[in-house]
């Protein structure tokens, strides 16, 4: 029986905020990247063990910009950690930095996403990114996701020139603001444009004409098994995002054991389901991928699994989410 294959992707990044706000470089890999806090570490070594535990490969979309800034190092060390674990290393980009840079392949020109730029200088950015990426160790990367899903048509094209197989940066949930590439919000899985092949970060209802990502701190997990069921019937690739510093309270100081929980389910519940397979986008035949275009189906809304999810989230709210009783 053909499997649908499940994609967990880790959007892994540091924070230009953290940044701005005065954070060396260190003090950024260790809270963004490692997820430390006082009580350990959450971040993406945390992540490997639980996808290690059941045999399950992780996409980590790796954002090679800070370099700019703070030198090849930071990116070395990221590379590095998921590389000698034998997860796979994708190309995330966020330009953000741009702002903070010694250097730049476009210049003085700025912008927030990479959907702000001329289609000549996304080229020369994600061309320039990729060198950073690979110099730091990781094998030529085939996909690419923009951060902040800041991506547009000429995002596509620039992917296209530099023979990129697949874009990931279509996020329904975001197609009235930064997610520009000019798909109807209507549309599920992959399909071929401009050349590349898009695979869009899966989704449901959660309420009629609403679409909320399949990402771990979004979706409860009866929420997300009701939508890998769905999948199942199409075989169309299941894409979920995370991040590398997603187990930590949105403050960083202490673990979110409820999304913990959520995420260690989740790799159980793919790990043990006949119908799923764990999978990289270095393990996808492209004409396979192609072949199920049309087929998915968005999971309509259902008013309990939504309702259970929000009222978790108010307690999870109170419990992870405040310090010295108030919400920071």
């Amino acid at each position: 029986m053909p499997l649908t294959p499940v994609l967990i992707t880790i959007d892994t990044e540091l924070s230009n905020s953290l940044h701005k706000q005065g954070l060396t470089a260190r003090a950024n890999l260790d809270s963004s990247i490692h997820g430390r806090c006082r009580a350990g570490a959450f971040g993406i070594g945390w992540q490997m063990d639980q996808l290690d535990r059941y045999g399950l490969t992780g996409v980590f979309f790796v954002d090679p910009m800070p370099a700019l800034v703070h030198g090849r190092f930071v990116v070395e060390e990221i590379v590095e950690t998921i590389v000698a674990r034998g997860h796979e290393v994708q190309l995330h980009i966020h330009t953000e930095w741009l702002a903070a840079a010694t250097t730049s392949p476009v210049g003085d020109r700025r912008g927030t996403n990479i959907g702000d730029f001329h289609v000549n200088d996304q080229t020369a950015l994600i061309d320039a990114a990729r060198r950073l990426l690979v110099d730091a160790g990781a094998p030529v990367p085939t996909a690419f996701r923009a951060g902040n899903y800041g991506a547009d048509d000429n995002t596509l094209r620039a992917l296209h020139s530099l023979g990129i197989v697949y874009d990931s940066s279509f996020n329904a949930a975001y197609a009235t603001s930064t997610s520009r590439i000019g798909l109807d919000p209507a549309h599920v899985g992959p399909v071929r444009r401009h050349g590349v092949i898009e695979l869009p970060v899966s989704d449901l209802f959660d309420r009629p004409g609403h679409v909320r990502p399949a990402q771990v701190c979004a979706l409860s997990m009866w929420e997300m098994d009701a939508a890998l069921n769905r999948a199942k019937s199409s075989e169309a690739p299941f894409v979920i995002v995370t991040h590398s510093f997603e187990m930590l309270s949105r403050d960083r100081e202490r673990p979110n054991h409820s999304l913990m929980r959520r995420f260690k389910a989740l790799c159980r519940r793919i790990a043990h389901d006949p119908g799923l397979t764990s999978a990289g986008f270095d393990d996808l035949v492209p004409d396979r991928v192609l072949a199920t275009q049309g087929s998915a189906r968005r999971l309509p809304a259902n008013p309990l699994r939504t309702g259970a999810r929000l009222a978790k989230q108010a307690v999870d709210t109170v419990v992870y989410e405040r310090s010295l009783g108030r919400v920071r």
